[in-house]
């Protein structure tokens, strides 16, 4: 099954000198190359007026796109999500760092069948999110990142690959925002004490919504108590009207890791 959405060349082109040119200005690309050769490209936006020679630390988010938006330009990962955290209002109340990593075509974040109506956990995270997290690591390293208010948020095979990452590491993230996306249910005693928002559209035919609702009702079953929102006669795109809420951006910058 083909996941996501499709970007014809032209509408691509026309948004490559619109749309992304908010971001371009903004968010700086980079490339990351670890000891084995191995590169990722990503986007980092920095917060306004953030200074190397301050003492204010900022919080991270880590942006997951989706399928569609898999290549190697370090360009169309920019696509949807990244530019909400980089308006004008939003950069002056919730001053962050955001990451915007670019999976490679034919990769994906987590290695899921996205046609399934379950799955189970791989062993070790997908070589895409294994570097994402190197890069987490570098960048705490070079800025001063409040490591108390670490977020993380993904579309379609970004939602998948939020719930992977939480499901992996539950201790790291404040808060995380999966979107139209689906986990190991068996997973979902690591998430109780996450908090954790998802969102999908109850007329998704890209990923069903029923994968969202089982890991909620999952969460819920262990103990835990995440948010869940899911949008009438809506399909794959949940993801424009969460990230333009202000009431989802409030959310996610309230949470803080005891």
């Amino acid at each position: 099954m083909k996941l996501g959405h499709s970007v014809h060349l032209a509408w691509a082109l026309l948004f490559s000198v619109s749309g992304v040119a908010f971001s371009a200005e903004l968010y700086e690309a980079r490339v990351y190359k670890n000891d084995k050769g191995e590169t990722l490209n990503y986007r980092l936006m920095i917060p306004k007026d953030y200074s190397p020679s301050g003492t204010e630390k900022y919080p991270l988010v880590l942006f997951l796109h989706g399928a569609g938006e898999r290549g190697d330009d370090n360009a169309k990962q920019l696509v949807h999500g990244t530019k909400e955290f980089a308006t004008d209002t939003n950069r002056e109340k919730f001053p962050c760092f955001v990451i915007a990593p670019q999976c490679p075509n034919g990769k994906k974040w987590s290695e899921v069948d996205w046609s399934s109506d379950t799955h189970k956990q791989s062993e070790e995270d997908s070589i895409s999110l294994k570097l994402t997290r190197d890069v987490m690591t570098s960048l705490e390293k070079e800025f001063r990142i409040d490591t108390k208010r670490l977020y993380v948020t993904g579309l379609s095979m970004g939602g998948y690959g939020t719930w992977d990452l939480i499901s992996r590491t539950p201790d790291v993230f404040a808060a995380a925002i999966p979107i139209c996306g689906g986990g190991d249910e068996t997973q979902a005693d690591r998430l109780t004490k996450l908090p954790i928002w998802t969102f999908h559209g109850d007329k998704d035919t890209a990923v069903k919504p029923e994968r969202s609702r089982r890991m909620i009702e999952a969460i819920k079953k262990a103990g835990g108590a995440p948010k869940y929102t899911e949008y009438p006669n809506v399909g794959h795109d949940s993801w424009s009207q969460t990230y333009a809420n202000p009431e989802v951006i409030a959310w996610l910058f309230a949470q803080r890791r005891p």
